[in-house]
């Protein structure tokens, strides 16, 4: 995969390594019952696998040249978390992005706005797109606030249709056009 590094002031996102595996490995299954899962799509289990088979899936792409579909959230060197995207769409150019920071006592630090920001300027450096979404669920506001401080807008709410713990949710669409995120960066600071 191409190795990408963005600094910012709180967060630095960089290309896996092979070594960064087994630290993923502990973020993602290390825990029983993560606080981070009750967040990032509960209604869909977190299905314990062997390290061996996740070594197989995440080390997969980094004989490749392509652009990657993850980086790392890192904070002083450590990493905290990881930023994705996935073609709800390929053949139409219809991204979505994601980020995950899996230690709770890092929410609300401003850890995740910053990374999500640096995100979605490097998709739209390094892809040919129109716009970068993100889809989250109403159980999520942490996630909405998230992409409303960075210049995303509500783009389509799909009422009741997440159903978790005896509770109906909203599935929550957001987005910011390339033209919208090109006239709020000329406008910030710096």
């Amino acid at each position: 995969m191409q190795k990408i590094r963005l600094v910012g002031s709180k967060v630095t996102l960089r290309s896996r390594k092979p070594e960064d595996t087994p630290v993923l490995y502990q973020l993602i299954y290390g825990t029983k019952n993560p606080e981070w899962k009750k967040y990032d799509a509960p209604y869909f289990p977190l299905k314990q696998i062997s390290y061996e088979i996740f070594e197989t899936q995440w080390n997969a792409d980094f004989e490749t040249d392509h652009f990657p579909n993850d980086l790392l959230i890192e904070v002083e060197g450590k990493t905290i978390g990881i930023v994705t995207f996935y073609w709800e769409h390929e053949a139409s150019r219809w991204l979505e992005a994601g980020i995950l920071i899996y230690d709770p006592s890092l929410w609300s630090g401003g850890y995740g706005t910053e990374a999500l920001s640096l995100w979605v300027e490097c998709l739209f450096q390094h892809l040919d797109i129109a716009r970068v979404g993100i889809t989250t669920w109403s159980g999520n506001p942490r996630m909405m606030r998230c992409a409303e401080k960075v210049g995303m807008q509500l783009e389509g709410r799909m009422r009741k249709c997440r159903y978790y713990k005896g509770v109906y949710y909203d599935s929550i669409r957001m987005g910011i056009l390339r033209e919208e995120w090109e006239a709020r960066t000329a406008r910030l600071p710096g």
